[in-house]
């Protein structure tokens, strides 16, 4: 068996070696912490290729190209130290210092959907903070993470000489999870993925950034602009597969223009289901017996699902369009396919209504096509998640496009939101009596 560098078999061992690594790093200084990021930066755009195959051959889900494409992106636009700001308070006879600090060793959960990007902008932001590293994978996706681990550990230590500040197991289990999240040497939690294991590291008593379960919701009214809706519709809700929990899920569209997004849709390679023996057929494969989503079948392609169902079709489709109510379980779950419904309903009112209702309160992502501005901002504001898109694609909100900084842990159960270096820290303040003003 291959020995990775930063790999332990016991969390006991886990834990004092990026104990012992901490307290030298925590003497670094921001500078330090920039050479050491530029470099992980640097070395791991040479990797690319070969972790998004690592990924696929793995978890079996997506496509090889999105993979590339997020981790890339990882790399390249995660924030580093820039992220951190310090504010200062004068007044006649006292300054007051606010600056963000460690808070030591982090243990980060990673979900089995996007291991290698996600691992990769947790580490960036964590090591910008001034923080150790744990990262506990999901089971599903062990061993592309050690991989990764042991890259970044021999680039810390090839650079600094220092061993074992980004670690993770040899194996995991939620034994060895919860052993981690409950240490006393375990200062942050982080949790990226569904509700789950969010229960439980809430529980641990400390700081947990924690991410949940989400149902990507998006408003089409009669004013949009119903070419450009689609084709963004069908950019996010095709990216990997639909496995990121920010992409588009569920459309709810206003009667007077439902037929012209349909038919646009449809220009954009997407198969529309609006019979009930077809839907049937695909709820039969997505579906388990008590209408929970089959994890057996996530991330799989739009024609890989099809011909699963037996539906025949005469070319390849990248998406599945299906018409449902709102209280359907392809509505109602998060199913991790490429496939969106379309809900209809009568006037903008009844779909911020129905939106809210699909949403069902979890704060994560929704948005809305519109050209009446005062229909953005209420939409927004009603909706109260922690990602918002107007008349953008999904893929717009967490930094696919023009230069915008990268998330790929969305803390919508701690209410943080997009999770940069700066949410990795604590804000201390640092008063000094006796006039320090140059007024």
């Amino acid at each position: 068996m291959e020995k990775f560098r930063g790999v332990f078999n016991s969390v006991q061992e886990t834990i004092e070696s990026v104990s012992l690594a901490f307290k030298t790093y925590r003497e670094f200084g921001i500078s330090d912490r920039e050479e050491i990021v530029r470099e992980i930066r640097k070395e791991l755009l040479k990797h690319v290729n070969v972790l998004a195959e690592k990924t696929i051959d793995e978890i079996c889900m997506g496509d090889i190209a999105s993979k590339k494409q997020k981790i890339k992106l990882a790399i390249e636009r995660t924030p580093g130290t820039e992220d951190l700001y310090t504010e200062v308070i004068t007044r006649d006879k006292v300054m007051t210092l606010y600056e963000l600090s460690p808070y030591g060793i982090a243990c980060a959960i990673q979900p089995s959907t996007n291991p290698c990007a996600t691992v990769i902008n947790n580490v960036i932001g964590l090591l910008s903070a001034g923080n150790g590293v744990i990262i506990c994978p999901h089971p599903r996706a062990i061993e592309t993470t050690k991989f990764l681990v042991s890259i970044i550990s021999d680039i810390i230590s090839k650079i600094t000489g220092l061993d074992n500040l980004v670690v993770t197991l040899e194996d995991i289990s939620m034994q060895n999870i919860s052993e981690i999240m409950n240490h006393p040497d375990i200062d942050l939690v982080v949790v990226t993925g569904g509700s789950y294991i969010a229960k439980y590291a809430n529980k641990c008593n400390k700081k947990v950034i924690s991410a949940g379960p989400g149902n990507p919701t998006f408003i089409v009214d009669e004013t949009a602009d119903i070419e450009k809706a689609a084709r963004n519709i069908v950019k996010g809700a095709t990216f990997d597969n639909n496995i990121l929990c920010v992409t588009e899920k569920n459309i709810v569209v206003v009667y007077d223009v439902y037929e012209n997004l349909k038919s646009e849709l449809i220009k954009n390679s997407v198969y529309y289901v609006d019979s009930i023996d077809e839907m049937l057929k695909l709820a039969k494969i997505l579906l388990t017996e008590d209408l929970k989503p089959n994890k057996f079948v996530g991330g799989k392609s739009a024609s890989d699902l099809l011909k699963m169902a037996r539906i025949e079709v005469d070319k390849e489709y990248a998406l599945i369009a299906v018409d449902v109510p709102k209280i359907h379980p392809f509505v109602t779950e998060e199913l991790l396919v490429p496939l969106i419904t379309i809900v209809k309903t009568k006037d903008f009112e009844s779909a911020l209504d129905e939106a809210i209702f699909i949403e069902q309160g979890l704060h994560h992502t929704a948005g809305i096509y519109s050209n009446i501005i005062e229909r953005l901002n209420i939409a927004a504001r009603k909706l109260q998640t922690s990602i918002f898109v107007k008349n953008g694609s999904s893929l717009d909100a967490i930094g696919f496009s023009d230069g915008n900084p990268v998330s790929f842990t969305i803390a919508n159960i701690s209410g943080e939101g997009a999770i940069t270096a700066r949410h990795f820290t604590r804000r201390r303040r640092c008063t000094l009596v006796d006039a320090f003003s140059i007024r």
